[in-house]
């Protein structure tokens, strides 16, 4: 295989990279930054493997409102039932898992519809790069990418306030093809980029943007944008697609070899932004506590690691109080604010027919259905 085509990415299989491991080729970004150490990929998840929310289930992003899907990749929409997300195993030699994005139909976007998927990478994850004053450092994202539609596609780089923003183009070159692709991105010395725990930057990817959400790609603006300006419609065409995996933010103008960390440690880093309890057998524990009247109990529920902020809490499926004896349907369960922190939270749990000072634990109501989620998502 050319050198050419084996570093624009177009490899379905493993066998171009087999000459790589012995030592024929060496395309560049496949090389490592050397004496390299710490947190090079700022992306979490880059590879797709981790979907608490939805155990690989599709998802139909809400209209005006962030979705979030696989974890700590959302969606933003502003027209329902455009299109479709899920965990994939269709992935490039090297991985796993991938992204698929389904469009559902054949929709014409307006000048001010958004169609985008983004992840948010919190500000103390991005401190070093110096962005918003002179000395910004580069950045370099790369991805594996396929897609039913050949031509330009786009995404940007945002801040948390939206008023900057930095378009980007690629070009897919053979359809339902895994094609890597990587693109530098000058720091930026103006706007304000936050380096506490808010959102420092914004990667996002466009699905279909109208003209308004687009801007000229290679260059900073004072806009919030999701895409450059001509770039391929997702949702235009009914049944489009496109996978993305290995996607991967880090500081430089090279871009490197994929970070795998290990499945545990990119857990853990998920967790950090959303806890999903439930799910894992019919009588799942959640956590205990004790009655404090006949009618209410009070459970402390400590967290895998410590949230990035107090999480808020939906809740699917039923639940059960139990002593061990009997069990009582839940008719309420409510996070008690007071006690609620990045530590541990605490749920009180309304039923009937308890017994004070008893100590009883919330489970899952013989069901794999229910589900706890605590959310403190950028």
């Amino acid at each position: 295989m050319p050198l050419t085509q084996v570093q624009s990415g177009m490899v379905e299989s493993g066998a171009a990279l087999a000459n790589i491991g012995a030592g024929n080729i060496t395309p560049t970004y496949l090389s490592t930054q050397s004496q390299y150490t710490g947190f090079k990929n700022r992306i979490i998840n880059g590879g797709m493997t981790i979907d608490q929310r939805n155990a690989g289930a599709s998802v139909t992003p809400a209209n005006g409102a962030v979705t979030y899907t696989l974890d700590r990749y959302a969606f933003y929409v502003n027209q329902a039932s455009k299109l479709t997300v899920q965990q994939s195993a269709t992935a490039p030699s090297g991985f796993i898992n991938s992204m698929v994005v389904t469009s559902s139909s054949a929709y014409s976007s307006g000048a001010s519809d958004i169609f985008v998927m983004f992840q948010s990478i919190e500000g103390l994850n991005v401190s070093d790069l110096g962005w918003g004053a002179a000395g910004a450092q580069a950045i370099t994202i790369s991805f594996w990418f396929r897609s039913s539609l050949t031509g330009t596609h786009s995404g940007a780089v945002s801040n948390s306030g939206n008023t900057r923003s930095y378009p980007f183009s690629f070009t897919v070159s053979a359809a339902n093809t895994y094609e890597y692709k990587t693109v530098t991105i000058a720091g930026d010395t103006s706007g304000t980029w936050l380096t506490t725990n808010g959102a420092g930057l914004t990667l996002k990817f466009n699905c279909g943007s109208g003209s308004t959400a687009l801007g000229t790609a290679g260059a900073w603006a004072s806009a919030d944008y999701s895409g450059a300006t001509g770039s391929v419609s997702l949702v235009g065409t009914s049944g489009a697609t496109f996978y993305i995996t290995g996607v991967q933010l880090e500081k430089g103008s090279t871009a490197t070899s994929f970070d795998y960390r290990p499945y545990g440690t990119e857990l853990v880093l998920c967790q950090r932004y959303c806890n999903v309890y439930g799910g894992a057998s019919i009588y799942e524990t959640v956590g205990y506590g004790s009655a404090i009247s006949g009618g209410s109990v009070d459970v402390m529920v400590p967290y895998p690691v410590q949230m990035r902020t107090s999480p808020t809490l939906s809740i699917s499926g039923s639940f059960q109080l139990s002593d061990g004896v009997g069990a009582s349907t839940i008719f309420v369960l409510s996070l008690v604010s007071a006690q609620t922190g990045t530590k541990q939270v605490s749920l009180n749990a309304t039923s009937s027919g308890l017994t004070t000072y008893r100590p009883y634990r919330i489970e899952s109501a013989n069901n794999t259905t229910a589900r706890l989620t605590f959310s403190s998502e950028l």
